[in-house]
């Protein structure tokens, strides 16, 4: 993923905390085993055991947040290179993923840390562009870019880690955007399913597990409404130093288009590889869960259209080949239609569903909204805010976005069980930052990231409780194993179990949360 400092006051014998309505009781000792939620210990009984047979624990990364080597091995660059150097003042620090963690060419020591910490699986993504220079099959196939992904797996596997590999995270090749404007262009779907294909007959031997877009909801709200990730599109109007789109079109475009994509991708893969290669394909969507801000009718409404316009918006065509009547409501000819032969292919068209989960919010009814100007940020006639009455819905993480309330993933997960068929599901993404301070680290309260462990231990809580009640998850992935470029905030905040020392050689150190995934899978 990627995109304020709690653990001063969790550094404290003991303390009594309030979230998401659970009295949680902290004992940060030593060991740090034992969190109590509404009276029920989760102490050192909860591990690796307390998750079904076969359940997936792993970290999770994206090519242009890890590898760095952006001139290297024959890659181009990608609407995120261009973004990064030419709108620099978007970026909290200034800065890029040139260089980013340098797991291009510390690959191996990356993969010692998974398993030394007892890891199974790695979720990564494989850059477009280094894979295919020009963004297209015509122009060639870079045997670099394939020999060092064939490196990477081969490395893996023989570390008993198994590969998820994302296949497009967010790294349009630039070349794509500037010939036809990517993914606001239907030609991209023939260009995606091409490269996708590519993927498919090198590495589909020992990649069992594929997932073709991550967050379109981020690319399309993120890139072409909001204008904070690439490209950067959005209407004048806008307050976000950014015009040149449309933001009541683009997105939904956007949007529509990359479930062409996905649904071109999969297509591809039952029909000539699943068979012989014996793999499994999905997608990853992201959304807060969301609450109403009261219990009031209009409230409730709301939150169901909030859920529609960040969640529905591409899990209902998955499910059922249509966008969800709220959408079709209110955003009207604005939002595209699919036909017959697209609707039948899009439905279905996954093994299972990937989810990234970290925040909730409150929805409120706002139908001023109305009145202002048709954007994909007002469409939905609701506001949503992290506090209600001036308290909180939860702990914030460094991120301005990110409010820790670890009951939203039970909510969220058994929301979709109920309302999209009960699929596979594994949690793609999971974790919390803090704020970067070169000057302390890395001292060793920068590696004390107590609130990480309880950020997860919480969230693991609520995952089990979910699969108790029947969700079919099947896999957690902890955002992130290292320290990494978060896209707009560049530099300034760290997801990572593993702090990296950008200002000193990269060298990795181990927070305690990494010490505490260790411990809490080998029990």
């Amino acid at each position: 993923m990627g995109l304020f400092v709690i653990s001063c006051c969790l550094l404290v014998v003991s303390s009594l905390i309030v979230i998401d309505g659970a009295r949680v009781m902290i004992n940060p000792s030593a060991r740090d085993t034992t969190t109590t939620i509404n009276g029920t210990s989760t102490a050192s009984s909860f591990s690796r055991r307390s998750f079904p047979a076969g359940f997936v624990f792993g970290t999770a990364s994206s090519a242009y947040q890890y590898e760095g080597a952006a001139m290297e091995g024959g890659r181009t660059p990608s609407i995120w290179d261009n973004y990064a150097h030419q709108f620099a003042n978007k970026i909290a620090d200034h800065s890029n993923g040139d260089v980013a963690t340098d797991s291009y060419h510390r690959y191996k020591e990356d993969v010692k840390i998974m398993k030394d910490l007892g890891f199974e699986a790695y979720r990564l993504s494989i850059s477009w562009s280094r894979i295919l220079p020009n963004g297209k099959l015509s122009g060639g196939v870079n045997k670099e870019g394939v020999k060092y992904y064939n490196n990477l797996f081969d490395e893996l596997l023989a570390n008993g880690i198994q590969p998820f590999v994302t296949i497009f995270h967010w790294d349009l090749p630039q070349t794509l955007e500037s010939e036809y404007r990517g993914f606001l262009n239907p030609r991209v779907v023939d260009d995606f399913r091409d490269y996708a294909e590519v993927l498919f007959k090198e590495f589909g031997d020992r990649v069992k597990n594929w997932i073709t877009i991550n967050e379109p909801l981020s690319y399309s709200a993120g890139g072409y409404a909001y204008g904070y990730l690439a490209p950067g599109r959005c209407s004048s109007w806008v307050p976000m130093n950014c015009s040149g789109g449309d933001s009541a079109t683009e997105p939904y475009i956007v949007g529509h288009h990359i479930l062409l994509s996905h649904s071109a991708a999969v297509d591809l893969y039952k029909q000539k590889y699943q068979a012989s290669q014996k793999g499994h394909i999905g997608i990853t969507l992201v959304s807060p869960w969301i609450i109403p801000y009261t219990n009031s009718t209009e409230n409730r409404n709301a939150q169901a259209r909030s859920l529609d316009f960040s969640l529905g918006w591409f899990f209902e065509p998955l499910t059922s080949g249509s966008y969800p009547q709220s959408m079709r409501t209110l955003v009207g000819k604005r939002l595209p239609e699919f036909t017959k032969q697209q609707s039948k292919k899009i439905r279905g068209s996954f093994d299972f569903i990937g989810m990234n989960y970290y925040t909730a919010s409150y929805a409120v009814d706002t139908p001023l909204f109305g009145f202002a100007p048709r954007s994909y940020m007002t469409d939905s006639l609701v506001n949503t805010t992290d506090n209600r009455n001036g308290v909180s819905i939860g702990p914030k993480g460094a991120s301005s976005w990110l409010n820790v309330y670890p009951k939203g993933i039970y909510d969220i997960l058994c929301y979709i069980k109920r309302k999209y068929n009960d699929p596979v599901i594994y949690i793609t993404e999971n974790g919390i930052d803090e704020f970067n301070n070169d000057k302390v680290l890395p001292a060793a309260e920068s590696l004390h990231d107590k609130m990480r462990i309880h950020y997860h231990r919480r969230h693991l809580y609520y995952l089990q409780k979910a699969i108790r009640d029947g969700v079919n998850v099947k896999g957690y992935f902890a955002w992130s194993l290292l320290d990494n470029y978060e896209w707009t905030s560049g530099y300034s905040t760290r997801f990572g179990l593993f702090y990296v020392d950008f200002k000193n050689g990269l060298t990795r150190y181990p927070k305690q949360s990494a010490k505490w995934f260790k411990g809490f899978l080998s029990q």
